[in-house]
């Protein structure tokens, strides 16, 4: 079974985030196992490892981080649907509409770009968690709570950039990761970096989906509706991102740099441990 390899929103290989797809049979039914599953992401050691086959009208989508399996996530559905379309599983001009745990979500084509229609996740002032701030190491302007994540907004993008967390800290504050964000400029509206050593990841690259709380705080901030982003971490990418009433629509470019063969494909296949040594 193919399993390849894409680094979502970037235009350029060994950046923004990378993400593992596996398109599968659903005629195999060893291949929709759940373990499986997170054995192969936890082989896979990236932020996210892609699942998807066909069902209905589109495709059964479900993302895995080497620990746990998350409700939604923005860069590999955008590596899915860069897979779906490279490897002729749909018609260039064809939509990839995707069964999820949030919902019904779609990708189209726009030129180099791919955008994606996702739910927006709107975050609501909220109580720091007792030493989450100090943990990042940074001073708030507001605190949010999302459906998924917390909303730090700190006073310039430049501590966006220097934030050096204590991530063992943050692993207790009961959300799926923290978002710490700040207006921008140099042709950005505003810059971000995600947390997530709760979820099995210290630092995601690029998090599509934060962007479905980013989009909807900065616009009502800035009075836009579209906005250019771009989140600050290592390897960095950029997020185009358009807000429209519940929905926002996050765009992206993708770049394969890997494509390999399973060669264990289902539970079957697994090899027991060694017995401990006495």
């Amino acid at each position: 079974m193919r399993i390849v390899t894409v680094d979502a929103f970037t235009d350029r290989p060994f950046a923004g985030n990378p993400a593992a797809v596996c398109v599968l049979d659903a005629a195999r039914p060893e291949w929709l196992d759940d373990q499986w599953m997170r054995d192969v992401a936890r082989e896979m050691n990236l932020s996210e490892t892609a699942f998807l086959y066909p069902e209905s009208d589109g495709y059964r989508l479900r993302w895995l981080t080497p620990s746990v399996e998350v409700d939604l996530c923005g860069h590999a559905t955008l590596a899915s649907a860069h897979v779906l379309w490279e490897d002729a599983h749909l018609s260039p001009g064809g939509q990839a509409v995707f069964h999820t745990r949030s919902g019904r979500l779609t990708a189209d084509r726009r030129g180099e770009w791919i955008e994606l229609d996702f739910p927006a996740t709107i975050a609501v002032g909220a109580e720091s968690p007792p030493g989450m701030t100090d943990a990042l190491g940074c001073k708030a302007r507001f605190v949010g709570r999302s459906k998924f994540d917390y909303l730090v907004e700190v006073a310039t993008a430049a501590e966006v950039r220097e934030l050096k967390p204590d991530f063992a800290r943050l692993r207790g504050i009961g959300a799926r990761g923290v978002i710490v964000t700040a207006a921008s400029g140099d042709g950005f509206d505003f810059v971000s970096r995600f947390f997530a050593p709760g979820s099995g990841i210290d630092e995601d690259p690029v998090t599509g989906s934060a962007h479905c709380c980013l989009g909807p705080y900065w616009g009502q901030r800035l009075s836009k509706t579209e906005m250019l982003a771009f989140q600050a971490s290592a390897r960095g990418g950029t997020v185009r991102v358009t807000v429209k009433s519940d929905r926002v629509l996050l765009g992206g470019r993708a770049v394969t740099v890997l494509r390999g063969e399973l060669s264990t494909c289902g539970t079957g296949d697994r090899v027991s441990p060694p017995a401990p040594r006495t």
